[in-house]
């Protein structure tokens, strides 16, 4: 038993620090995508299609980078997707949760003086929240609110809140604030999954047979 204990502790350690360092490159990346917009420039012999261009330096290299609204006239062979650093962030971080939170349950999850329920139905409780969470964002995004995005965000806001007091009403306080988190991540993972990607594949395919996107 001393044994399995110092080996789960080992790989609380190990994926521990696997969702630190995938979340810094989820997080990384989309802040150089932000930056790359930010710092792109129109010149007048862009290539039809392409937005702007922005030269960079890195490592003693030069890096030319054009942004097409839609997609170029003819798709390069290789594409290299941003997808994996959303995945494993969140793939790292649920397998946390489980190894930590679900089989730590009745030290880290349940608190019964806030409510006394049953391991089963705290991890219940948890997983259903997650998938609710996607459900309510993708229904909404899908809804007439698209069209008014300050209204969306003011209520998605609003949700957020509502979840937060929520978990403070069913788990531990340090659970309540981490189940806020992966609430968050877990609809930014699955609209990258569910939606982005998706529709990104549906241009790629687009453009290798042939149609205009």
């Amino acid at each position: 038993m001393y044994e399995f204990a110092i080996i789960w502790d080992w790989l609380a350690f190990a994926v521990r620090w696997l969702h630190v360092i995938t979340a810094i490159a989820w997080i990384g990346s989309s802040f150089y995508f932000v930056a790359l917009d930010l710092g792109l420039r129109r010149v007048p012999d862009l290539p039809p299609g392409a937005a702007g261009e922005e030269w960079q330096v890195h490592g003693g290299g030069f890096y030319h980078i054009q942004k097409y609204l839609v997609a170029p006239e003819r798709m390069p062979d290789h594409l290299t997707w941003f997808k994996w650093e959303s995945y494993a962030t969140w793939l790292s971080g649920f397998a946390l949760l489980a190894i930590v939170y679900y089989a730590g349950a009745e030290l880290f999850l349940i608190d019964r003086n806030v409510l006394d329920v049953t391991v089963p139905v705290a991890i219940l409780i948890s997983l259903a929240s997650l998938g609710l969470g996607w459900v309510l964002y993708d229904n909404l995004c899908r809804s007439r609110l698209a069209g008014n995005p300050t209204t969306l965000m003011l209520l998605l806001f609003v949700i957020l809140v509502a979840m937060s007091w929520g978990y403070t009403q069913v788990f531990t306080g340090r659970a309540a604030l981490l189940h806020l988190g992966v609430f968050t991540a877990t609809i930014m993972s699955a609209n990258v999954f569910r939606v982005i990607i998706p529709n990104q594949k549906i241009v790629v395919a687009d453009l290798r047979a042939g149609r205009t996107p």
